[in-house]
């Protein structure tokens, strides 16, 4: 019986190619930095996103040797983050209009507190009243603590 034994491709990567990666990532991650400064609207987010994806791409090709193994394995996981790229992408679009349908305000609140009655809740009069005194003997106790 003749065993048919793969042979596999041995791959040495240069600590050339090493050290040019590692400054590729640097150089990246302070393009990541300086876009953080630059007003892009809602761009800013995809375009750091991108920046990331390409930066874990390069990770995963060369410090994990991905790029010579099975060209499946490869595909594979470009797929999977292009795919979580768009999908984070895509909901943060959703967050970014939101405030086309609600008003926000932002800043202290200074009304008066209120009770809201509910449906189904202890409607007694004497169970939602307090008195004045009632509150500035609450207000004293706190204070004295």
């Amino acid at each position: 019986m003749a065993q048919e034994v793969q042979a596999s491709k041995e791959h040495i990567i240069s600590a050339k190619t090493y050290l040019t990666v590692g400054a590729a990532l640097f150089l990246l991650t302070g393009l990541t930095v300086a876009i953080s400064f630059v007003h892009l609207g809602p761009f800013n987010l995809v375009v750091a996103i991108g920046i990331a994806a390409l930066k874990a791409s390069l990770v995963a090709f060369i410090f994990m040797h991905l790029y010579y193994d099975n060209k499946l394995y490869l595909t594979i996981f470009l797929m999977a983050i292009l795919m979580l790229a768009f999908f984070i992408v895509l909901t943060l679009f959703d967050t970014l209009r939101r405030g086309d349908l609600y008003q926000e305000v932002a800043g202290p609140y200074s009304g008066q507190p209120q009770v809201v009655e509910t449906a189904g809740a202890d409607t007694s009069s004497a169970a939602m009243q307090t008195t004045e005194s009632d509150t500035v003997s609450a207000d004293s106790q706190q204070t004295a603590h």
